[in-house]
């Protein structure tokens, strides 16, 4: 067995039936790629049962300490079934991208079985009248606990359960679980208990010595604020819905862009891909708000996750995030000036890093899951969002490079992928950004009390990203035709066409333009 690290325990402990801690997203397939023109249920079933012996940790389920007195386990749960975590539904007709979402968001919505490997995947039939989408598409959707995995780990195993070619890897069936670090006779009590009094010492040790340390680099940092090598710290934003406590219901939606476009804009303005999707978020949160007569005059906050395995030592966490905050210039009208912004207020947010205010999900899993839970039920069930809201404004973003070549699954190819988050209280929105293959997906899970209009908030992602595409490209075309915008949405997906970008030295001039 193996005892969590501190970040996965934090997610054990801020689990609620109102904020489940899963991420998840789901796939959409062309069969017609596989060996016989199509794919068989039992033939996705058989091709996961078989990868999974590479990743062993989602065969393992969760042991809780007795009394909540010192962090879970991972053990090797020996009664693991893979059809139990395997499901196939359909959509009812017509089959349309509306009802998809739906039932994604359905899906999201529901906690997994904290007694069970924490993951769980579904076959999705049905997607007849989606415009775009090839004869017999389905859709992958899964949905796996955060303490399992984040961004980067999310790749991984999305790499292991497909195929880089059409035709399917020859696994052998007969291949046994390797004996891992999961294993153990967690069924003898003296040894369980021996294992948990012996990593009670070491943890209390740790929790001390992590106390001095955390209070030292506290120090530090206030130091810097003070000295002005870390400026323009938002803490908090203004309020505004998405700050409101959060239910059990789901809404999702999401719109599909080509990556050209996004590289276009980047290079015009020497700024980032991940600059261009904050800034076509903040329109579209912009947009949105206005629209209800509720944007705030100053500029809402985001949260964006770091990975942080090339700087920091792993204490064994299957999460290695950071979190930097920063300002999104919603208050900008201006496309163009608010990507300016955007980019600038990203790059300063990066003095965070290694700093104790990038870590705050620390907090719940720094002391024993009985204190940590109580805290967490008591702030959700009472709602105390709404009295002291953290004004985070639209909470996280995250940003996750997929693969840039095809993959398929039992034949079929993976057109286009979808990435889902959670939401905790107070934090009713969470973005996901997601480039694969030519092609980038923003999504949007929220709250359904507190955006109950999510096709509208895809218009508002749509337009922001041709606002923001137009302005960029009518400054630097003088001499060109500006390209036509070539973003599809997610209803009517179509393959990316490759655009010379019009100009190379844009950046001074777009600078003195604005």
């Amino acid at each position: 067995m193996k005892q969590l690290g501190m970040i996965d325990s934090a997610f054990i402990n801020l689990e609620h039936p109102n904020t489940p801690q899963h991420i998840g997203g789901f796939g959409i397939y062309d069969p017609s790629t596989a060996p016989d023109g199509k794919v068989r249920f039992k033939q996705v079933i058989a091709d996961y049962e078989k990868r999974l012996n590479k990743i062993p940790v989602f065969r393992t389920r969760l042991v809780e300490v007795p009394m909540g007195l010192g962090k879970p386990y991972w053990v090797t749960d020996e009664n693991f079934d893979v059809e139990f975590h395997l499901r196939h539904i359909a959509l009812p007709k017509p089959g349309d991208w509306r009802q998809l979402c739906i039932q994604v968001a359905r899906l999201h919505a529901r906690p997994l079985d904290m007694s069970r490997p924490l993951w769980e995947c579904y076959v999705i039939e049905g997607l007849d009248s989606i415009e775009g989408l090839p004869d017999g598409a389905f859709a992958i959707y899964t949905k796996i606990h955060h303490s399992l995995i984040d961004g980067n780990t999310g790749q991984s195993f999305l790499q292991v359960l497909h195929d880089t070619t059409a035709t399917p890897s020859v696994i052998d069936p007969a291949t046994s679980v390797a004996k891992n670090e999961y294993d153990s006779e967690i069924t003898k009590p003296l040894q369980f208990a021996s294992n948990v009094v012996r990593n009670n010492i070491r943890g209390n040790y740790e929790l001390v010595k992590s106390g001095i340390n955390l209070t030292k680099k506290m120090w530090s940092t206030l130091s810097d604020i003070r000295n002005k090598k870390i400026t323009g710290l938002p803490l908090t934003g203004p309020q505004t819905r998405f700050d409101d406590p959060v239910g059990p219901h789901r809404v999702f939606q999401a719109s599909l862009f080509q990556l050209d476009d996004f590289k276009a804009i980047r290079k015009l303005t020497a700024t980032k891909v991940n600059d261009v999707a904050v800034t076509i978020i903040a329109g579209a949160v912009r947009r949105y708000l206005e629209k209800h007569h509720e944007l705030p005059e100053e500029s809402i906050v985001a949260s964006l996750p770091v990975n942080t395995r090339q700087w920091r030592e792993n204490d064994g966490s299957n999460n290695q995030i950071a979190l930097i905050m920063t300002p999104i210039h919603t208050q900008i009208a201006d496309p163009i000036e608010r990507l300016l912004s955007v980019s600038r207020s990203t790059t300063e947010a990066k003095k965070q890093i290694d700093t104790p205010l990038s870590e705050p999900a620390k907090v719940a899993g720094i002391f024993n899951p009985w204190i940590s839970k109580t805290a967490v039920k008591w702030y959700v069930d009472k709602k105390i969002t709404r009295k002291n809201s953290l004004g985070g404004g639209i909470g996280i973003i995250t940003n996750v490079q997929g693969p840039s070549s095809p993959l398929y699954s039992a034949g079929a190819e993976l057109v286009h992928n979808y990435a889902m988050g959670f939401l905790n209280a107070g934090s009713g929105i969470f973005h996901a950004v997601f480039s694969m293959n030519g092609t980038v997906t923003i999504s949007a899970l929220a709250d359904r009390d507190i955006m109950p209009d999510p096709e509208f908030y895809r218009e508002c992602l749509e337009a922001s990203f041709a606002e923001l595409y137009d302005a960029v490209l009518k400054v630097y075309n003088e001499n060109h035709a500006p390209p036509a915008v070539t973003a599809d949405i997610a209803e009517a997906p179509a393959k990316p066409k490759a655009k010379k970008p019009a100009v190379k030295k844009a950046a001074n001039k777009l600078a003195q333009s604005v």
